[in-house]
């Protein structure tokens, strides 16, 4: 189950898109060890005339640019993962657009299972029903 909100410079395009969300969802998964079946992403786009590093636009640096931001449930990752997964984002995103500002940027939140969840229910109330239905 990761949320994972993704910004980049360009025009909208429904097939980088689809590529973004496939390709993030593969590596979290390979690196976070999420389920792809839960996993959403959405995609947004910003002109890179409106989008700035060191104070000028990426549109002047004539580059492009990522913003990842994804929540997951704290301590289910390690540091090492973490980081590789960190480096994975951002060497996709370089195939993925062509190429990327050093200045782009990628944030794993990780937030408390019981103030995190979907179709209603914490990740803590899944992780101990989980438990009780092992037991």
């Amino acid at each position: 189950m990761p949320i994972i909100n993704v910004s980049v410079t360009g025009k909208p395009d429904a097939g980088l898109s689809a590529a973004i969300a496939k390709d993030i969802t593969e590596i979290t998964a390979t690196y976070l060890r999420k389920d792809p079946t839960i996993t959403a992403v959405a995609v947004n786009y910003i002109d890179p005339q409106h989008w700035f590093a060191g104070g000028r636009s990426l549109a002047e640096h004539g580059t492009n640019t990522f913003w990842l931001d994804i929540k997951v449930v704290d301590g289910t990752n390690t540091k090492l993962e973490l980081e590789a997964y960190l480096k994975a984002i951002f060497d996709a995103f370089g195939r993925l657009l062509g190429g990327v500002h050093e200045e782009s940027y990628a944030l794993v939140h990780e937030v408390p299972a019981a103030a995190y969840g979907y179709g209603g229910k914490s990740q803590e109330f899944r992780f101990i029903s989980g438990r009780l239905k092992a037991a």
